[in-house]
């Protein structure tokens, strides 16, 4: 995919805003061009265009642009130009090896040790999530995700595991819009419901593996769409698609520890 999209009709004039400088506000508005995907993986950027859509002048572009390859959003070719970057499986992996580390313990922790305050508001956010889910909401829904998570990580009270798990999410952020549909708004509050409700009974080992269970269903879901569209994608899944097992310890009715399969990252 190399397209070319030089009228760039989705983005709006920066110069009113109140924002920030100029190069901040071009940052923030071509950062959410991309991660929205109105800027495809492997768009050619017209940067002349970009100048003259936006009302700014070369060098907060060029800036922006340079920003947004440190945080590998685009890719800057010296010979042939600036592209969407192509999604790197590679990265996502990596990120999601850090927010399913995180995430676990998170949740693992709160179970042994949760406010009724933060209780109430994982639930209520349940709630919304699955209206949102059934009426076809995806802008709703994604907030709502977004503040399921934010409600662990603020009970918590950790500010740099936060930080570190915000950034990782960050780097999902256009994975997430690729693989939005109702069918897996759907999952996902199925995913969030049972996290919840193993937090409710206390049980850390179980919400710690639905956790797990919830952020390697995103990874299965992706390589299976790195099969179909590889055209998006810098890498390749380096083994085939497949249910692989990961045994993880949890308890029994009884008290006692037992094995429990779930999917894991390929």
């Amino acid at each position: 995919m190399n397209a070319k999209a030089e009228s760039y009709a989705f983005l709006d004039d920066v110069r009113g805003s109140a924002r920030g400088g100029a190069t901040a506000r071009v940052v923030a508005a071509l950062r959410e061009a991309i991660v929205s995907l109105a800027l495809p993986p492997g768009t050619q950027l017209d940067k002349a265009a970009l100048c003259r859509r936006l009302g700014v002048s070369r060098f907060p572009v060029s800036e922006a642009l340079s920003r947004l390859q440190a945080e590998g959003l685009v890719e800057i070719r010296p010979q042939s130009g600036t592209i969407v970057s192509l999604i790197r499986l590679g990265d996502v992996r990596e990120n999601l090896f850090l927010r399913r580390a995180l995430e676990a313990e998170a949740v693992r922790s709160l179970a042994h040790d949760i406010s009724a305050d933060v209780l109430a508001s994982l639930q209520r956010n349940i709630r919304y999530q699955k209206a949102a889910a059934n009426a076809g909401d995806p802008a709703g829904f994604h907030k709502l995700d977004l503040e399921f998570h934010d409600i662990i990580f603020t009970a918590l009270g950790f500010d740099r595991v936060r930080a570190a798990v915000e950034s990782a999410r960050m780097g999902l952020d256009r994975i997430r819009r690729l693989l939005a549909s109702k069918r897996r708004h759907k999952l996902t509050y199925c995913e969030h419901e049972r996290i919840v409700k193993a937090i409710v009974a206390g049980d850390g080992e179980t919400a710690a593996a639905a956790m797990i269970s919830h952020l390697d269903a995103v990874m299965a879901e992706l390589l299976t769409l790195a099969e179909k569209q590889p055209e998006i994608f810098a890498d390749r899944p380096s083994v085939p698609v497949r249910a692989a097992a990961l045994t993880v310890r949890v308890k029994s009715q009884g008290g006692n520890k037992k094995s429990r399969q779930g999917s894991t990252l390929v």
